[in-house]
């Protein structure tokens, strides 16, 4: 039987807060999670898989101009969206 991870586990692992993980489950993003009752755990295997999606970068240049690129992208789709209304 695989080992479930608790979200103090999670956090440690992948370097996120408690509340970051508590917002993405509201969100219905982030990490697949299962619940026991009231309890909320984490499979290691839906861990490995998102840590595994993440993009992995050559240096912190290629992933500022990653981000960079992103956040342009969202600003001019911001703008199209106003320029409609």
């Amino acid at each position: 039987m695989e080992r479930l991870l608790t979200e103090n586990d999670v956090a440690q692992v992948t370097g996120r807060a408690v509340s970051t993980l508590q917002k993405d489950r509201c969100a219905g993003g982030g990490i697949p999670f299962i619940r026991l009752g009231r309890l909320v755990r984490y499979r290691e295997c839906d861990v490995a898989a998102y840590l595994a999606s993440l993009p992995a970068h050559s240096s912190t240049t290629e992933a500022d101009a990653v981000r960079w690129s992103h956040e342009r992208g969202v600003a001019d789709a911001a703008r199209k969206t106003a320029a409609l209304q």
